[in-house]
């Protein structure tokens, strides 16, 4: 993910249109980089089988020219020639449930809470910046995010911002559907967010008489909503656990919903809402990061607050009474990105902005919040059990370790002249290889959107060069000097830098091969054997799913693994210190969290080592030494199927 500077001194609307479409690689080019790209990380047998399918195909008057040609003529009629196969393939298609699987969380700093009305007063403070947040997206006020790092000052496209509040994702039996609500045209139309306590769900209207309700006037609300969740004669089913389900289960359920007109009510209540709210009951578990993440992601299961979530709103933000808060994202809208920049601007709005609690003239008036309703009956409650039951299997089942190294941060890379993203990538690698012997498929995410409707590529981090570095630090280790591990890191880093430079500037292979592939179907041809083959089917299984989601603000990201033998990890570098959060399943025998951040921390002490011995940096005396780190004293970290694809967070 990109790092981002924002200047408001530029028209948004004049950096948006002067953007320039998503480029089409030459065939060539993406077949030789699929070749390098696998060569190392398939058998030699496969890959002579794999070597010939590819020739074949980019052959002269084979079908990928046919194919090349085609996308060609797409891309000039459409403003983004990749994004409706890319939507459908990276979600809407993919029928996995959405926690874990694909909504990302933000977790925020651990609030120390006097007491519930203290929890509330923050509560409200946070909607009052969503509300302010929201209305410089509506009126096109947010200043252009421009590039920093590779390639730095180039303006990036917007869209993505627009859809934060607007967009739901309702689900399909085989293909589930975005729904856009309409931007409101001024502050007085009617608005509403839906408030979740106690697996209740409530309609609170921003609205009254014309005017947006101020703080005052939500936190009256929420202290009602609160009252109307505590009588428990009037409770309903836990309707939100439908949500948490596999995608064709929810469908299936939802049919059986909508037949009744006060469901349909309901659900377009949902569907149309700005965002969720959900108001979470203490838990008993320490505030680790770990527990923390846990909880924005699943919400604990059906008995925590698993059933106090509606995972289909692009926007879930988490108020736990306990002081466990963060963000929720549905993450087919937009990229980690944008929930990166709005929650870094709600933190920094509830730090510096006082909350003002000045009573509205027209709170006695307000109309009170409206619990929404739901119709049940014996087919539904036995969906709902077994939505339920499936939640509970999939929290039971996530490994996830929060991790803080504290060793040395980004500003000791920088010092290698290096860049931390691509250290930490051959890292993983090291790491990964040290637990298994092999590399795998990885993914990273790489914006796009130096291009018009631009979201995202993917970086292949196990390179070649990544490769032998690692067995410079490993198998072949007692053979090697210094100076020759030396120069295999920083060959792999500077592999992956190219790359990562490849890929930001629309030239990867993976969104181009998946074009191919989506054109050869819509052509009715007979699939080609590059699409069969073994080893694109290797390719596309990302057994380590990678994002650096760098903040300004004390926070981190979390997500699941995206095929059930995989990893999931996301790291934000900060200047001394690195925090990663690692997630795996626990039915895999080929994975656990807790020994592959501990051979992570080995690597990065190791390769630190091997830079102060090779004289790139004069060592930090301050800095203790690899033998210095007893096991389990990684900082915060403590350590207690799935969808097709990558994971894109934008990660």
């Amino acid at each position: 993910m990109p790092i981002l500077e924002r200047d408001a001194s530029r028209d948004p609307a004049e950096s948006q249109h002067a953007l320039p479409k998503v480029p089409l690689p030459p065939l060539k080019q993406t077949l030789d980089m699929y070749l390098k790209s696998m060569e190392h990380l398939v058998g030699k047998e496969q890959f002579s089988k794999t070597k010939t399918i590819v020739e074949r195909f980019g052959a002269r008057g084979g079908a990928g020219e046919t194919l090349q040609k085609k996308l060609l003529e797409r891309r000039e009629s459409t403003t983004n020639w990749i994004y409706d196969y890319w939507l459908q393939d990276m979600y809407l298609t993919n029928r996995v449930a959405l926690p874990v699987n694909s909504n990302p969380a933000m977790v925020f700093p651990k609030q120390a809470f006097r007491d519930r009305k203290d929890a509330l007063r923050f509560a409200a403070h946070l909607i009052t910046g969503v509300l302010e947040y929201k209305s410089l997206i509506d009126t096109q006020a947010l200043a252009v995010d421009y590039a920093r790092g590779q390639l730095a000052g180039t303006p990036l496209c917007m869209q993505q911002y627009s859809r934060m509040f607007t967009y739901y994702r309702r689900p399909g039996h085989t293909t589930d559907t975005q729904i856009e609500s309409p931007v409101a045209a001024a502050a007085s139309e009617p608005e509403h967010i839906i408030v979740a306590c106690r697996n209740q769900f409530f309609v609170l209207d921003i609205v009254s008489d014309l005017k947006r309700l101020n703080e005052m006037d939500i936190l009256s609300q929420l202290e009602k909503i609160v009252s109307m969740a505590e009588r428990s004669q009037d409770s309903l089913p836990p309707f939100g656990l439908f949500t948490s389900d596999g995608r064709k289960e929810w469908a299936q359920a939802r049919d059986e919903l909508i037949k009744d007109p006060t469901n349909r009510a309901s659900l377009a209540l949902m569907e149309s809402c700005v965002c969720v709210v959900c108001l979470d009951e203490p838990t008993k578990l320490e505030p680790s990061d770990t527990n923390r993440a846990l909880l924005l992601l699943h919400g604990g299961g059906r008995d925590v607050n698993g059933g106090n979530r509606w995972y289909d709103k692009s926007m879930q933000y988490v108020v736990g009474m306990d002081g466990v808060c963060g963000v929720l994202c549905e993450h087919s809208p937009f990229e980690g990105i944008v929930m990166v920049q709005s929650s870094e601007y709600l933190l920094k709005y509830m730090t510096r902005s006082p909350s003002k609690m000045a009573r509205s003239l027209s709170v006695t008036d307000l109309s009170p919040p409206r619990r929404l309703p739901w119709k049940s009956n014996p087919h539904i409650q036995a969906l709902l059990s077994g939505s339920s039951d499936r939640l509970q299997r999939l929290v039971a089942n996530l490994d996830m370790d929060g991790y803080k190294f504290k060793f040395y941060g980004k500003e000791f890379i920088k010092k290698q002249r290096m860049s931390p993203d691509a250290y930490i990538q051959v890292a993983l690698q090291l790491a990964f290889y040290r637990c298994n012997g092999r590399l795998v498929s990885t993914y990273e995410s790489a914006s796009i959107r130096r291009f018009q409707g631009g979201r995202v590529d993917n970086i292949r981090s196990a390179t070649p060069e990544a490769l032998a570095f690692v067995k410079s630090m490993t198998d072949e280790k007692p053979a090697l000097s210094d100076s020759e591990r030396m120069k295999r890191l920083r060959e792999a880093i500077k592999a992956q830098t190219d790359y990562t430079i490849a890929a930001i500037t629309g030239m990867a292979i993976d969104n181009h091969l998946l074009g191919l592939r989506e054109m050869a179907k819509e052509l009715k041809m007979e699939q080609p054997d590059i699409f069969s083959d073994e080893t694109y089917r290797a390719s596309n299984q990302f057994i380590l799913s990678t994002s650096q989601v760098s903040t300004v603000m004390e926070m981190f990201c979390c997500y699941g693994p995206v095929v059930p033998n995989g990893y999931g990890a996301c790291y934000n570098p900060q200047a001394n210190h690195i925090v990663f959060c690692v997630s795996s399943f626990r039915e895999s025998t080929e994975t656990c969290s807790a020994v592959f951040t501990k051979a992570l921390e080995q690597g990065l002490l190791e390769i630190r080592d091997l830079c102060h011995r090779s004289g790139a940096a004069a060592p930090n005396t301050s800095t203790p030494p690899t033998t210095a780190t007893p096991p389990g004293s990684r900082g915060s970290g403590r350590s207690p199927a799935t969808g097709q694809g990558a994971k894109a967070s934008g990660k």
